[in-house]
């Protein structure tokens, strides 16, 4: 399976190849373009030398800010989302053994458990977990039973409804536009 999620081919090699990096990607995903989210995790490993739950975890907390800041930032809040990615490997060394995929293949783990799992951890609330729970079943090979109706809507086949549905530059741009309909019949309605 081969990603193809912020269009820099290195970058989607990285969260193809390493769950944790596909975890960080989806933590990053707020209030900045899907694309530099999820390209976060390239700019890490570059700056930190590692995409790796404990040495994240470990590293000192203003080098890590400060690694965050340099420019292109990795996110447009680097201070806040430093501190968030290492609480993050932080709860990945300490309860999943330093694997991120431990969160969707210990005890061969039904959508339900994978769901309780990833809102459990820090930055993951509701919505953000049934994303990656649906990325997860569409992209990453984790075919756990009742994925589907955990991850609902986001694992609705054939949706358009997030970076799970990203497959290609015609599919972002459709993920884009269901977006922009959203926020706008959310504002018409408030």
């Amino acid at each position: 399976m081969s990603l193809h999620i912020t269009d820099d081919p290195a970058a989607d090699e990285l969260l193809s190849t390493n769950p944790l990096a596909l975890l960080i990607g989806m933590l990053l995903d707020q209030q900045v373009a899907m694309e530099t989210a999820f390209a976060g995790p390239l700019k890490i490993r570059e700056r930190i030398g590692s995409v790796d739950a404990t040495t994240l975890a470990h590293e000192d907390p203003e080098a890590f800010a400060a690694a965050f800041s340099q420019s292109p930032a990795v996110h447009r809040f680097p201070g806040s989302m430093a501190k968030r990615v290492q609480s993050l490997c932080t709860a990945i060394e300490e309860d999943w053994g330093g694997d991120a995929a431990e969160l969707w293949t210990r005890d061969d783990p039904d959508g339900a458990t994978v769901l309780k799992r990833l809102k459990a951890l820090p930055g993951f609330g509701e919505q953000k977990a049934k994303i990656f729970l649906a990325l997860l079943g569409k992209q990453y090979g984790y075919d756990g039973a009742g994925w589907r109706e955990a991850s609902a809507p986001y694992g609705e086949d054939g949706s358009f409804r997030s970076v799970a549905d990203i497959t290609s530059p015609d599919s972002l741009a459709k993920v884009r536009e269901h977006k922009r309909a959203a926020k706008a019949a959310a504002k018409a309605g408030s």
